[in-house]
């Protein structure tokens, strides 16, 4: 999984792998209605940011990411993200695999709330 280097009291350092990512995907595919929010907005968003620029924040799409982190970077003012553009890509792919089903789930989320 992720190595998560404390830098200092308010700065974190993480390095990610194709494997994190890959299990991100695992994750994403036993509870596609849980993380519908961050599927879709991962795999829609992702290419604005050219895959390997994606910040799962700018969306507030975190929670599959922080799965895979085991704590919430948020806690620290600062953090930066080393991971291969390996990573990104599976992880847009493994999320285009889920995304009509996390879409549905999102939709129908959406169309109870009116």
């Amino acid at each position: 999984m992720a190595d998560i280097n404390v830098v200092n009291e308010s700065t974190i350092k993480i390095t990610v792998g194709l494997e994190d990512a890959k299990a991100m995907v695992q994750e994403a595919a036993q509870d596609v209605s849980g993380y519908a929010k961050d599927i879709v907005t991962i795999y829609e968003k992702m290419p604005f940011f050219d895959y390997t620029d994606f910040c799962f924040y700018a969306y507030d799409s975190a929670k599959l990411f922080e799965w895979m982190l085991g704590t919430n970077p948020r806690q620290y003012h600062s953090f930066s993200l080393d991971a291969p553009d390996s990573f990104f890509y599976a992880l847009y792919g493994g999320m285009g695999a889920l995304y009509e089903t996390a879409k549905a789930s999102v939709d129908e989320k959406a169309a109870s709330n009116i």
